[in-house]
């Protein structure tokens, strides 16, 4: 065989390979926001399943020990997926979660509550909210990851999914992480978190609790106006960027600290050691222990309250914040489970078939059966149903 046939055959090979790996389609990848084309190829290479029925309430409630011989801290290996949310990487750290970090709806509902003691009904809800836009359907699968591209030979490489769709979670003014106009949006950021613990310091004489949650969510909310052209803080954004504010002192709390007054900024709340611990080693205090009952993000309403501001977004330039009358708020909630069925899920899926649809119309149900009330709120939301009714 001439040389130049042999080098031809050996390139086309190669090649070969490199379309099989390159076209091999994670099963934890989320499907959100692909073209038809890519979404039949995607949903060929999978193993369909049906989604897990949610997990009820922990059987052995109470303050227990969860940084036990059972369940060491390891660091993650070199292939174990982290992302931008850090107790969900604790709880990884820690096995509580599938090292992986990929997990199912329901080990992660299981986790939430057996490391953190999260109220069943809250677990539910934030699992679902962020399975349905970061997860993939088709197999059950979420990375806790955030997105990265993978080195290949294609135009445009794959984005493995994690919990980053853009202003669902992962979103603009975040006390820890940059607003992804400035680039990484994911990884811990030094100078908000020396901001965090000047906070700390200064308003909760080392403690991070209701106040400073409240003082640190306002000065988070008014950089991101005055430094980021693009600032979207609309509806669903809107609503976690206040939750995960009480999330440190509610969770990352031992459960042997007393509840402080009105059950808001448990005891005397998060200690900046402890704190350090979570955000930046991703890794239980020594001797940790839950908390004794059920918890849920108290506060959120009074986070708010201390500087009200609407949902809204800058106008391609810093300074420009315009109130979008739209978008869900706390004096109309019912708004920011329509939005983001109507708009955010349409996005991304706007024409599931098959088991994608299903499957989606089955979590969706999940997530709606969990809606959370706030305080004084009085309408139902009313169910909807953009992909059909979930069979029975």
């Amino acid at each position: 065989m001439r040389p130049r046939y042999q080098s031809l055959i050996a390139s086309l090979a190669l090649l070969s390979s490199f379309t099989d790996i390159a076209f091999a389609f994670p099963p934890y990848q989320s499907l959100g926001g692909l073209s038809e084309h890519e979404l039949r190829n995607a949903v060929r290479a999978l193993d369909p399943t049906l989604p897990g029925i949610p997990p009820g309430p922990l059987k052995n409630n109470g303050t227990k020990l969860v940084y036990d011989w059972l369940h060491p801290f390891l660091p993650p290996g070199p292939l174990d997926i982290r992302g931008p949310c850090p107790g969900l990487n604790t709880l990884a750290n820690h096995g509580h979660l599938p090292r992986n970090g990929i997990a199912t709806p329901a080990q992660i509902i299981n986790a939430v509550m057996e490391g953190f003691n999260m109220e069943v009904g809250t677990a539910r809800f934030v699992t679902y909210a962020a399975f349905v836009v970061d997860g993939n359907p088709i197999t059950d699968l979420l990375s806790i990851g955030r997105k990265s591209i993978l080195t290949g030979v294609l135009p445009e490489p794959a984005i493995v999914g994690g919990l980053n769709t853009h202003g669902v979670f992962e979103g603009d003014a975040s006390t820890t992480r940059l607003d992804a106009y400035f680039g990484d949006n994911f990884s811990l950021n030094d100078d908000l978190w020396n901001q965090y613990i000047e906070y700390s310091n200064r308003l909760g004489d080392g403690y991070y609790n209701l106040t400073v949650a409240q003082e640190l969510r306002h000065r988070r909310n008014t950089q991101s106006i005055a430094e980021n052209p693009e600032f979207d803080f609309t509806s669903p954004r809107y609503f976690t960027a206040f939750a995960e504010s009480t999330f440190p002192y509610v969770f990352f709390i031992d459960g042997r600290v007393p509840i402080g007054p009105g059950g808001l900024g448990v005891g005397r709340g998060l200690h900046v050691s402890n704190a350090t611990s979570f955000f930046k080693d991703n890794r239980f205090p020594k001797d940790f222990w839950r908390p004794p009952t059920p918890s849920v993000p108290t506060g959120i309403v009074q986070v708010f309250t201390a500087h009200p501001i609407p949902p809204g977004r800058n106008q391609g330039a810093v300074n420009t914040y315009t109130p979008d009358p739209t978008s869900g708020s706390f004096t109309n909630f019912c708004a920011l489970y329509y939005n983001f069925l109507n708009i955010t899920l349409n996005r991304l899926y706007p024409n599931p078939t098959g088991i994608l649809r299903r499957n989606l119309a089955i979590n969706l149900r999940y997530l709606y059966e969990n809606l959370p009330s706030l305080p004084g709120q009085t309408d139902t939301c009313t169910e909807l149903f953009p992909y059909g009714q979930p069979p029975v």
